[in-house]
């Protein structure tokens, strides 16, 4: 069988390498900076470099590369998303 995906809004933002402007003001979604604070998405090291960002997803921990889409889904859990399936699965909403 095929199956469609239904239509659902998410929120989401294309993580650049940080969350936190020169002026140490966050420039994210209130909801990544609130996820940031309580620990669902922070920075660790892998492969012996440090500042790399980690999602915890329903699934276990995620990393997000630079140019990767966070996302908060419809239940508000996160996940990293790469861009080329981001923009193949998302269109902007109103």
């Amino acid at each position: 069988m095929k199956y469609r995906k239904k239509p659902v809004v998410i929120e989401a933002f294309q993580y650049d390498g940080d969350l936190i402007g020169s002026n140490g003001q966050y420039y994210v979604p209130e909801w990544a900076k609130k996820a940031y604070e309580d620990g669902a998405i922070y920075y660790g090291e892998l492969d012996g470099h440090p500042g790399e960002l980690f999602i915890k997803t329903l699934e276990g921990v995620h990393h997000a590369s630079v140019g990767d889409y966070i996302i908060q889904g419809v239940n508000g859990e996160f996940y990293p998303c790469k861009p080329d399936i981001f923009e193949k699965t998302y269109e902007a909403a109103e």
